[in-house]
């Protein structure tokens, strides 16, 4: 088996043998499912905190109507989510038996960085992070709906070209990074251009065909009779993927709003 996603790679699940998992409770399909919800629902609480810190709802006593403003350190919270959540997923990545404890804690980092980045797109477009919510949601159930029916198939060819796909992306992030560093910036990745643009949509889509690779790593998991905590591994492997869709989309539809 082979995923994209570090937190799910080849040996995730085949490290285990049958002595090991048969002297504890197994993973299960609908048990990693629980285990989704709790780190969405401790990510979104996370990220209402940091989304208040920026927006107030004031009321302006002229019109009536309501107002937004920002208050807080909003950006600390925000920066310290991120290099908190990385370090976490790093955790997790290499001691699984942990994820329990630091699934949740990457869940809630993450969501302060996820609030405080969308409460901030939000003011600059109005409307864009329900757009991005609710099509990263939509994409997650019509693969997992699509793949479920079988439409649409984790051949060991399609696994390779996502890692690619994947790992390319992941190098010329890393490479952004770096020239960033030395006031170098990679031409057309954060611009608007039709070249931009085009580029966000591929990397959209090779977030979502992620998806998939996490559903059949996944369930291969509950079939081979992985380690109950093996549970919250899958379930931080899917949020790494969603966090990163999300981001995505959000970034797309700014690009896409600032063309207005």
């Amino acid at each position: 088996m082979r995923s994209a996603n570090p937190a799910l790679n080849d040996n995730t699940f085949s490290r285990y043998t049958e002595l090991e998992v048969s002297s504890e409770e197994r993973m299960t399909l609908m048990g990693t499912v629980h285990k989704t919800g709790a780190l969405l629902l401790i990510l979104l609480v996370t990220a209402s905190f940091t989304w208040s810190m920026v927006f107030n709802v004031e009321v302006n006593p002229d019109t009536g109507r309501r107002a937004l403003a920002v208050s807080g350190p909003v950006g600390l919270y925000t920066i310290g989510g991120a290099i908190g959540g990385l370090i976490f997923a790093l955790i997790t990545i290499f001691k699984p038996r942990w994820a329990p404890v630091t699934a949740p804690i990457y869940a809630a980092l993450q969501g302060l960085f996820i609030g405080g980045i969308s409460a901030f797109a939000e003011r600059m477009y109005p409307g864009v992070v329900p757009q991005a919510a609710g099509l990263t949601f939509g994409i997650l159930f019509a693969l997992l709906a699509a793949y479920r029916s079988g439409l649409i198939k984790a051949t060991e060819n399609f696994k390779l070209g996502v890692c690619a796909a994947t790992g390319g992306i992941c190098l010329v992030y890393l490479a952004s990074f770096v020239l960033g560093m030395f006031g170098v910036t990679v031409p057309f990745l954060h611009d608007a251009s039709p070249i931009g643009i085009g580029i966000s949509v591929f990397i959209c889509i090779i977030a979502a065909l992620n998806l998939v690779l996490d559903f059949d790593f996944i369930e291969n998991g509950a079939e081979r009779g992985a380690p109950k905590y093996m549970e919250w591994v899958g379930a931080f492997g899917l949020m790494v993927t969603l966090v990163w869709l999300y981001i995505e989309i959000l970034h797309l539809l700014m690009k896409l709003n600032s063309r207005r």
